[in-house]
């Protein structure tokens, strides 16, 4: 074997392993890395590198295996990275010999936990250093009150399990540090998990879910203090030594260094670096080589090498630094070297140590008896504060959520000889089921009443011109902002009809417990970013804030949503009907690229477009963002626009007149109305029969009628007003229309189109649908935003509220056959309810591509 090498492995959870003792000698080789390939005849198993290889892509298979499984029963993904370690392990695969013995054999444990090791430690560096103390300062006594109360039952249920144990169970430590390890990791919080439940709920922006965000942040600083003393207690010897208290004093030391040393030398070498300016590789470099300083500096002293990790994060101060860090890292480290970590753990776990049904049955009540001692405690606390019974018995169930931390205790307190494998193993098997069940049960119980706020202005044709406009403007990336502000600036707001902006940051739902702080920060703030997401808020926050104290009777009121992109539009649309918003505008899901062509940013941004003009309670109106004359609209006063409406007829045509109509008020913008009206050789095709035919008829004339006055009203308006300019148009098909619309390409910044064009004047957009590629546009709107159409105008595509009936009743206020029907995207608004909830007929084909 060459130069042999010894190491103890307390790892003995494989099937040749169980009659190994703590200090059994396991032989391997150094020199054994890496292969000379199979054709020198070397098996790769037998090399620590391709091992290691193998096994780290077996494990991120299996996590990802579990996390697809998993995702249909919205599980947090921690449960599918421990379940994944447990296929792996002796519970499951591990008890096949001869994939333990050549899989995982026991000289390969040293290298796989060295790296989760690793990982580890730079996760938990990444925790610290995204951790805003601040935010435990503004939480008040009632946060810190509510960690406490749910810590201190937990741990009366430790005691009373220390007791159900067996004394062979306390292997060579006393009770006392068993007791403080199981309760440790019975009366954490999982920050992150807890986050995503609140954000899948859709209340982390409600006051319960900031309070319930708060206290868990509280819990897991106290955990992390009640861990370190664990540690120190967990010495064999410290019953008759000073050793804890040495441990205690130079941890207390260590971190005084920390705040005292390291952290004003990290903010002058900030302040150093121009602002604006990257930093350098060298100042990286130094930061990540503090890390591993500071991991081995607390594990010398005793503590924990992932102790000194968290608090070089936490030192570390707020902004451009740490976001660059958390930029470069925490997709590896999360996504690669994390998972390794979980997997140990269930490689570690071995449920069939856990025999007879006595001792099942007491591991399984200790969920019930840890999770009744939250709630108790929580729900007395949250009835001292007036918080209602029914908020304190959901916040102390989202106290039960268990996550990284706890896993972290329970592997500490096995190296530390306190926790045995079938202790170990007991509270894996809790944390999974408590984890597993606190997202179900909080959805069964916190059933939100669906609000119904009735109000007639749902569109900007019902909006007063004497009264305030309520607008909310959606934005996914900071590029969304210029060309917004000038639209909104543009409405012309004045003192009769001021314009009240809810501004929403729409920032999409990940593992990152960072992301979910942003919450806590809805203002224009000077504090220092914690993450991207965060930088980008901010900007977005400020650029809005500034517009409004430049331009007058404009009040802008930003927040944000956190929510995966297939249940966005459930967030808007809850915010648009609490405000009672009058038009929702948000950016369409491509760009103009340098070159002029229209690229895709995100396919998700579709979906929620999609799903929002389905779904919304007002209109909405998608932007296609080319930018807008005087971009810099804040400096250059006196830049004005030339906007033009297209109008066919129909509900989505006349809020698309009704939009430019306003705008046409302000003294910089001038309005071009193109009317397309059919020639006589139009013929309208009526394709049903019968009574469906009188019924399609009168639904024609209606809309004839409605058009026509509207129409007449805004000429009547125009006829003395020199900003506007009104044109008619006589078309016969789809191809004079292209035209039409191509004469007038060149001198517009922005064009406003009806999402539909009208039943009586389908025939002049004949065959453009065969064209679409975004449908979620009309046809007009998906031309004015291909890439195929030379312009640089951008382009406001309007759906009115399909709700809103002629008379301001809202038609979806009674139990119509159609609103269980499914929705066909494809079908122009302007259609019979019958025809958009099922199917019409197809256009006619254009002889060739009308771009």
């Amino acid at each position: 074997m060459g130069d042999n090498s010894s190491m103890s492995v307390p790892f003995n959870n494989y099937p040749d392993a169980h009659n190994l003792s703590d200090t059994s000698v396991i032989c391997y080789t150094p020199t054994l890395t890496t292969t000379k390939g199979i054709w020198q005849g070397d098996n790769p198993l037998e090399y620590s590198l391709p091992l290691f290889i193998l096994q780290l892509t077996l494990v991120v298979l299996s996590t990802r295996l579990f996390v697809f499984i998993l995702k249909p029963l919205h599980q947090p993904r921690v449960i599918a990275e421990i379940l994944g370690g447990l296929f792996l392990g002796p519970s499951v695969l591990g008890r096949i010999s001869a994939f333990a013995n050549y899989v995982f054999p026991l000289k390969s444990v040293m290298v796989i936990e060295t790296m989760a090791s690793i990982g580890l430690i730079y996760f938990l560096f990444l925790v610290g250093l995204e951790m805003d103390v601040a935010v435990v300062k503004r939480t008040g006594k009632k946060a810190v009150s509510l960690a406490i109360a749910g810590m201190v039952f937990p741990f009366i249920i430790s005691v009373f399990f220390s007791f159900f144990l067996d004394e062979k169970y306390l292997l060579r430590i006393g009770r006392t540090s068993l007791v403080l390890y199981i309760g440790v990791s019975l009366s954490v919080t999982a920050f992150p998990v807890l986050a995503r439940i609140l954000a899948e709920l859709k209340i982390i922006n409600t006051e319960l879910g900031k309070l319930a965000l708060s206290t868990a942040l509280i819990n897991d600083i106290c955990a992390w203090i009640f861990l370190a003393i664990a540690i120190a207690l967990s010495d064999e010897n410290s019953a008759k030594t000073w050793s804890s208290v040495y441990v205690l004093l130079s941890s207390a030391v260590f971190a005084a260094v920390c705040i005292l040393v390291v952290r004003p030398s990290i903010a002058y070498m900030i302040s150093k670096t121009p602002e604006g300016q990257q930093f350098t590789e060298l100042q990286i470099c130094i930061i990540l080589t503090g890390v591993m300083i500071s991991a081995f500096i607390t594990d010398v002293i005793g503590t924990h090498s992932i102790f000194g990790a968290f608090v070089y994060g936490l030192v570390i101060p707020n902004g451009p630094l740490g976001a660059s860090i958390i930029e470069k890292l925490e997709d590896f480290v999360s996504g690669l070297l994390l998972p390794l970590f979980f997997a140990i753990s269930g490689l570690k776990t071995d449920i069939t140590l856990i025999r007879g049904a006595k001792r099942w049955f007491g591991t399984l009540m200790i969920v019930p008896l840890a999770c009744v001692g939250k709630v108790i405690g929580t729900l007395l606390i949250a009835m001292l504060f007036q918080i209602p019974n029914r908020e304190g018995i959901i916040l102390g169930l989202l106290m039960n959520t268990k996550g990284l931390i706890e896993m972290i205790v329970l592997n500490v307190g096995r190296e530390q000889k306190v926790l045995g494998d079938e202790i170990f193993s007991i509270m894996v098997i809790v944390t999974l089921v408590m984890t597993a069940l606190i997202s179900p049960i909080v959805t069964i119980i916190y059933k939100p009443r669906k609000r119904l706020i009735p109000y007639k202005k749902r569109t900007m044709q019902n909006s007063r011109l004497d009264a305030e406009l309520r607008v909310l403007v959606c934005v996914h990336v900071p590029r969304n902002v210029p060309t917004i502000i000038n639209l909104l600036e543009a409405t012309h707001p004045n003192k009769k009809s001021p314009i009240c902006a809810y501004v929403l940051h729409l920032v999409e739902l990940t593992g990152r417990a960072s992301a979910m702080l942003i919450v806590h920060s809805n203002r224009k703030s000077d504090r220092p970013a914690l993450n991207k997401t965060q930088a980008q808020t901010d900007h977005i926050i400020n650029a809005f804030q500034n517009f409004e104290d430049q331009i007058g009777y404009v009040s802008v009121q930003p927040l944000t949503a956190v929510s995966s992109y297939s249940t966005m539009h459930e967030d808007i649309c809850n915010l648009a009907e609490e405000k009672r918003v009058s038009i929702i505008i948000i950016p369409f899901h491509k760009q103009q690229t340098v070159d002029g062509e229209m690229q895709e940013t995100n396919p998700a941004y579709r979906i929620v477009n999609h799903n929002l003009i389905q779904s919304s309670p007002c209109s909405v109106g998608i932007l296609v963002d080319r930018g807008l004359n005087g971009s810099n609209r804040l400096t250059a006063s006196l830049a004005s626009h030339e906007v033009s409406v297209l109008y066919f007829g129909g509900p989505d045509d006349r809020e698309a007149l009704s939009y430019g109509w306003r705008m046409s008020r302000h003294p910089r913008v001038r309005l071009t109305v193109l009317h397309f009206v059919p020639g006589k050789d139009v013929k309208i095709e009526t394709t049903t029969k019968g009574k469906e035919q009188d019924v399609n008829e009168d639904d024609n004339e209606n809309e004839k009628r409605l058009n026509d006055e509207y129409i007449n009203e805004f000429k009547l308006t125009a006829a003395n007003d020199d900003s506007v300019e009104y044109i008619e148009k006589v078309v016969n098909n789809g191809e004079e229309t292209v035209a039409a619309i191509r004469s007038m390409n060149s001198v517009n910044d922005l064009f406003i189109v009806g999402r539909g064009q009208g039943s009586l004047a389908t025939a002049l957009t004949e065959g453009l649908t065969d064209w679409s590629e975004c449908p979620e546009l009309g046809a007009i709107g998906d031309l004015l935003a291909s890439s195929d159409f030379d312009t640089s105008a951008s382009v406001l595509v309007m759906h009115q509220y399909v709700g809103q009936g002629p008379e301001g009743e809202d038609i979806f206020a009674s139990d119509k056959p159609w609103r269980t029907c499914e929705y066909n995207p494809t079908v122009p608004s302007h259609m019979p309810m019958a025809s958009r909830y099922g199917t019409t007929p197809t256009p006619k084909a254009l002889s060739h591509n009308p771009f």
